[in-house]
């Protein structure tokens, strides 16, 4: 009988120890702001215990969007505070759910925008261009997760991320982690367009906006061989494209804009902030495209009139947001065999520099994508 007893009780211990490891919470830290606009601090919390379906990923390197600003500034709706933005990272997978088949321990993995779905297969499909249903995303950030009692979702600006393997891109081992973060963004919004639209070789394109996607918008289309022009409001911007061998133009000067009217086969609108649409689209030629991927703040109050629609007659306006998981995977391979990445700039993990960087983004003094090293985080 007592060995029996014996049994049970080991049988019900081991049980319980098993649920326990199971369902253990994940350590983490990095940095947060507490309140809508506030400034960055440490920052120590838990994410969600290891499902069987997710991968433990040890950050090395997360890039900062102008869009973690708009989610910080409250720019388009409330947030979730504390919150710690972040949907641009990379790093070393460290531990892998009982049915992974797609990672094992010491790949390299990367993270964008989700990491979950109510309806993964929609989030792969490739019909229509590549788009998916974002009402069913859960989003990296900023975001209740429904699938862990809708518990806010915390971002890369960390030491490590769980998340559904399934959203999560193989990362060649030949990469440059230090670059290749921004491609879970910036890459594939810019990437998207530039397929759905066909850009070919020899078109006149023009990018508004020569920020972290508009950078990444100009290497593919080089790659391309497109003819193309820049549009941003920043004398330092001017001489970087000068440098490149762009063309550009002064989108405060209305008028150096407007010179070029009907000229231009695809133009790309980048901007994260206010702007006349309308002084793009008039660069189209007929029949030219218009993608829009900027999001400005809704106090901004960005728009288009649709009075004004029947006099830019058969030139085409759509918004794009990424793209498939699909699309995403096969831009990054291409990136890492054609070493192309975007142009970045290495801060160190701390609250002060992350802070620093951001007062740069909210007055369009940043150039490129801020990187950064979490591997030098205390």
């Amino acid at each position: 009988m007592k060995k029996i007893l014996v049994i049970v009780m080991c049988s019900f211990l081991f049980s319980h120890y098993t649920f326990a490891q199971k369902n253990k919470r994940i350590s983490s830290k990095g940095f947060a702001v507490l309140e809508k606009g506030g400034k960055f601090q440490d920052y120590k919390f838990t994410r969600h215990s290891l499902g069987e379906n997710d991968v433990l990923i040890e950050i090395k390197y997360a890039s900062i969007c102008h869009s973690d600003v708009h989610q910080v500034n409250d720019d388009w709706r409330p947030g979730n505070f504390p919150m710690v933005p972040g949907h641009e990272m990379v790093g070393v997978v460290t531990k892998v759910g009982s049915k992974v088949t797609k990672f094992k321990i010491g790949d390299y993995a990367g993270v964008g925008t989700m990491v979950n779905s109510s309806d993964t297969t929609q989030a792969y499909k490739e019909e229509n261009g590549g788009v998916w249903n974002p009402m069913k995303t859960v989003w990296t950030y900023n975001a209740n997760d429904p699938f862990h009692n809708n518990e806010p979702t915390q971002g890369g600006y960390a030491n490590n991320i769980v998340v559904n393997e399934n959203f999560s891109i193989k990362v060649p081992q030949n990469a440059d982690l230090q670059k290749i973060a921004p491609l879970f963004c910036a890459g594939i919004t810019v990437y998207s367009p530039i397929q759905f639209s066909k850009v070919s070789k020899g078109q006149k394109v023009a990018v508004a906006g020569f920020g972290g996607l508009g950078d990444m918008a100009v290497k593919f289309l080089q790659a391309i061989g497109a003819d193309i022009t820049v549009i941003d409001v920043n004398d330092e911007k001017r001489a970087l494209a000068e440098k490149m061998g762009l063309k550009y133009l002064d989108g405060k000067n209305a008028q150096e804009v407007q010179a070029h009217n009907n000229q231009f086969d695809f133009v790309l609108s980048t901007v994260p902030t206010s702007y006349d649409p309308y002084l793009y689209l008039d660069l189209l030629k007929v029949r030219g495209e218009m993608a829009v991927v900027g999001q400005p703040a809704v106090t901004d109050k960005a728009a288009v009139q649709m009075l004004s629609l029947p006099f830019h007659a058969n030139k085409l306006m759509y918004g794009s947001v990424i793209g498939t998981l699909e699309m995403e995977q096969r831009m990054v391979d291409w990136c890492v065999e054609n070493n192309v990445y975007p142009d970045v700039k290495i801060i160190p993990a701390n609250a002060e520099s992350i802070t620093e960087v951001y007062h740069l983004l909210r007055n369009h003094e940043g150039v490129f994508r801020y990187v950064i090293d979490m591997t030098t985080l205390k």
